[in-house]
């Protein structure tokens, strides 16, 4: 089973969700190769709660992800904590759901979770906890106590990244910290435009259904991270596109034509 960990169905944080827009991101995902994703929107995503009623609408769930067209979604979040750094959770659609509406109080920045009670609040699901872009320069993760990041189930090989700063020195700098903290890695495109899936994602063993089967795959290192020889080319045009179409958002973060 082929799947990115790691991906946004909103153009950015500001515009609206777009049934429209999400379809044609299910569509290409699945043509790109893809089995399933993890759809991990930011917590603090403008109108979040959108996505998952417009999935409760018209889309079947089952075991632990919605089926698209063939392809698995499975619920997820992505929250920033107050040290400077961001989380991916991934779980049961209801987890996600109540786990976002504890954070509601911590919205604005200044207000950011920190990171062990975000980590104690997880824990009180059953959640596959990651740890984004540890090496981002604007969000680091790695400064963080490695007691802490050892409570995480995996970091993330993130494919913006791996084009911002090199495949071979940005993994060669992950594999070494995630070493040191005893976590397996998993890739993840951090897309929020189609044209970048398939540019990192995870061929796992078996066929998984529920968080508990993702966990233990990830676990028993019974997959392999693939990255695509097109990377750059991916990951370049998606950031184009994606401010294109930014540009063609009007002021309720819609866009204004066809895309």
């Amino acid at each position: 089973m082929r799947i990115d960990f790691h991906s946004h169905v909103k153009i950015s944080k500001k515009s609206a969700f777009m049934p429209v827009y999400f379809e044609e991101m299910m569509k290409e995902a699945k043509e790109s190769g893809l089995d399933a994703i993890a759809m991990t929107e930011h917590f603090n995503t403008d109108r979040f709660y959108d996505v998952y009623e417009y999935l409760a609408n018209n889309h079947h769930y089952e075991h632990g992800y919605y089926l698209i067209n063939g392809l698995k979604v499975f619920p997820g979040i992505e929250v920033d904590v107050k040290e400077v750094g961001h989380i991916l959770l991934i779980g049961d659609r209801t987890d996600i759901v109540e786990i976002r509406n504890f954070l509601e109080g911590h919205i604005e920045s200044e207000k950011f979770i920190p990171f062990q009670d975000l980590l104690d609040l997880a824990d009180q699901y059953n959640i596959l906890k990651i740890g984004a872009h540890a090496f981002r320069e604007s969000t680091p993760l790695y400064q963080h106590d490695p007691n802490q990041l050892c409570r995480l189930d995996a970091l993330d090989l993130n494919g913006k990244d791996l084009y911002t700063y090199g495949v071979a020195d940005y993994y060669n700098k992950l594999e070494l910290f995630a070493r040191e903290l005893g976590l397996p890695i998993v890739a993840g495109s951090d897309t929020h435009q189609f044209l970048q899936y398939g540019c990192v994602y995870n061929d796992l063993s078996r066929e998984c259904k529920t968080v508990d089967e993702l966990k233990q795959q990830i676990n028993e290192g019974c997959y392999q991270i693939e990255i695509s020889p097109s990377l750059d080319l991916k990951v370049k045009s998606a950031k184009l596109v994606k401010k294109l179409l930014k540009k063609m958002l009007n002021k309720d973060g819609v866009i204004e034509g066809k895309f």
